[in-house]
């Protein structure tokens, strides 16, 4: 008989998690916000003397989607905050690279984001509205990103990512930083929203 491949991970926290049976109690906000604050955007493709990560884009994510929602739940906010955060374990493809690899990519988003959700009281799914919401504010999240750190001109960001309201955007500049401090930043957020909500 062949042995089965390991499907899990330790966790900086002492945490084995499945990624192909993830549970919540396996699930620590210090695991994802570590991941995440070393995971870089754009392939590390920007400009900078540190990566773009993922924490540093979920952190302005959640701004714009609060920003664009101003009356949104926090529960809403926190989702918007955890858009990404199976990228902790599983790490962040740009979209072309997701589009060839196929649907196991996206189930494996798909489970792991269920049992985050469930770990901080969120529904495991989502509602369609919400996620749809949390998209356009990733993707205007995407066009700063572009125009700021990655290259991009202003028309082909527009192209790709759609031109965002200037009042929406007024005064969100990125600024690089070391993972330690963005680290930092995410877990304080994603505790202050979680108080909030309790």
């Amino acid at each position: 008989m062949s042995k089965q491949p390991r499907a899990w991970q330790r966790m900086l926290s002492g945490r084995r998690l499945d990624l192909l049976d993830p549970t919540p109690v396996d699930i620590e906000i210090e695991d994802i916000a570590h991941g995440l604050a070393f995971v870089a955007r754009w392939n590390g493709q920007t400009f900078g003397d540190f990566p773009y990560s993922v924490a540093e884009h979920s952190l302005l994510v959640e701004a714009l989607y609060s920003r664009m929602n101003p009356k949104a739940p926090v529960k809403w906010q926190l989702a918007a905050l955890l858009h990404d955060a199976p990228e902790y374990v599983i790490g962040d493809m740009i979209s072309p690279v997701k589009a060839s690899v196929g649907a196991g990519y996206g189930e494996l988003d798909d489970r792991l984001t269920a049992a985050i959700h469930i770990r901080f009281g969120l529904p495991a799914k989502i509602p369609a509205t919400v996620k749809k919401a949390v998209k356009r504010a990733d993707k205007v999240s995407a066009y700063l990103e572009a125009t700021q750190i990655a290259g991009f001109s202003a028309e082909e960001a527009g192209k790709f990512f759609g031109i965002p309201d200037p009042k929406i955007v007024d005064g969100l500049d990125i600024t690089l930083r070391p993972p330690a401090e963005v680290r930092a930043d995410f877990t304080a957020r994603h505790n202050s929203l979680l108080k909030q909500m309790s």
